[in-house]
């Protein structure tokens, strides 16, 4: 996911009790809005929406730890005890059943229903049990970037849907590094689970049974297709000698190099290379996700960030009414140009600014309408870190076993038989 700089101005958890506490006896509700850490520009539409409300509440922002991990565990560890000072909380898409599954997150009110100006992978990671359970805020998906000039070496037409397989054999042939994530963390578990899905295949069959009868599906055609493309470029070197502690940063790194060629990364990539190498700016294009089978649609990563409404506040009405007002259009293009953080309403792609800053903008809003979320399960945690102990390092990926050992491994972590 998209690692911005931590908002400084963000207020302390403690400020926000206070603020509410006086609030409750002298003045509007304050509304806390626990944030992910961005560049500003969630506090930014906190200020704006409060002003719209003209009196009728306040909206202050109170700032998460920076990994999506510990987002999870502090949001999920307070709203188990019916903290009632959470009222909006800015979530991570694939801990939402999670919460939605306990109980944690109030009901979405019907006229905050409406999808149909929403980019479909936004609306699915925001859907537990058919039902809309969050208001998508800002959606993210990963584009394939490549370098114009390799393209043209290789005889590559991007215009057209490209595979792994191309892009391995490229990387062979010209002797250039790809740009993926390699490393023990969750960039991990997103490229395993859109290489399966774009293979035509899933994680998880049953998402919504329980530990005990969740059933996988990685021992298939799709699990074994998705281990290969693992396989190949760890043990061909295909993505450097740092492929195993490659992170979206350090993909970056490899892709702006002198062997750099083709790269899968978020939209942030954009601006930061504009700003730290504009000298190559001219040499990089961008296309949908690699396919795995050139018959198979492509299935990118969507990513992004949530609204959801603390069953516990004093004030969901409010809560809301202030999400409403945080996630129109106009306020999600802002977001985009400010903070790079693409919209989750397809108006929003229409924006002149949008287009202006990133003029791979209609890439974008395809690949969100073709993205496939991560295994939306509240077993989502267990589900993540069991393939990231199964699948790693990329290099010992085998097509053969590793899909159908990492099922059974995951499988008797969910049963209490085995520890993460």
């Amino acid at each position: 996911m998209r690692r911005p700089r931590t908002t400084a101005t963000a207020l302390a958890l403690a400020l926000a009790l206070g603020l509410g506490a006086c609030a409750g006896e002298s003045g509007p509700p304050v509304l806390t809005w626990y944030i992910n850490p961005d560049d500003g520009g969630q506090e930014e539409l906190a200020q704006i929406c409060s002003e719209e409300a003209d009196g009728k509440y306040v909206i202050e922002t109170s700032l998460l730890p920076r990994d999506a991990a510990s987002q999870r565990e502090q949001l999920a560890r307070r709203l188990a005890a019916s903290d009632s000072s959470i009222d909006i909380m800015s979530l991570d898409p694939p801990f939402i059943p999670e919460l939605a599954e306990a109980g944690f997150l109030a009901p979405v009110p019907e006229e905050l229903q409406e999808t149909e100006d929403v980019v479909q992978g936004a609306v699915d990671s925001a859907t537990w049990a058919d039902e809309l359970v969050t208001v998508p805020f800002w959606a993210n998906t990963q584009l394939l970037w490549y370098r114009k000039s390799v393209a043209e070496e290789a005889g590559l037409d991007l215009e057209q849907p490209v595979t792994w397989e191309q892009l391995i054999d490229t990387a062979s042939d010209l002797d250039v590094r790809l740009g993926v994530q390699g490393a023990k963390a969750e960039s991990l578990t997103v490229w395993i689970n859109a290489l399966i899905a774009s293979a035509g295949g899933e994680v998880i069959t049953n998402p919504e049974a329980t530990a005990e009868e969740v059933e996988f599906a990685l021992d298939s055609d799709a699990g074994r297709a998705a281990a290969d493309v693992l396989r190949r470029i760890g043990q061909e070197g295909l993505a450097g000698s740092g492929f195993p502690t490659a992170d979206e940063n350090a993909s970056m790194n490899v892709f702006r190099g002198d062997q750099g060629s083709f790269m899968v990364n978020w939209p942030f990539i954009w601006p930061a290379l504009n700003a730290s190498n504009p000298e190559i700016v001219e040499d990089i294009g961008w296309a949908l996700y690699p396919r795995v089978d050139e018959d198979t649609d492509t299935a990118p990563p969507v990513g992004g960030i949530n609204l959801g409404v603390s069953a516990f506040s004093e004030h969901v009405d409010d809560a809301y009414e202030a999400v409403a007002c945080i996630v129109r259009p106009e306020h999600q293009a802002t977001y985009f140009v400010t903070n790079g953080n693409p919209p989750s309403s397809v108006s929003a792609y229409e924006d002149e600014r949008v287009t202006e800053e990133f003029p791979m903008a209609e890439t974008i809003r395809e690949s969100l309408e073709l993205a496939v979320p991560r295994p939306q399960t509240p077993y989502y945690n267990e589900v993540s870190i069991g393939l990231q102990e199964t699948w790693y390092p990329p290099a010992s990926v085998d097509p053969e076993t590793t899909p159908g050992e990492s099922a059974d491994f995951i499988s008797a972590v969910l049963r209490d038989e085995r520890l993460l």
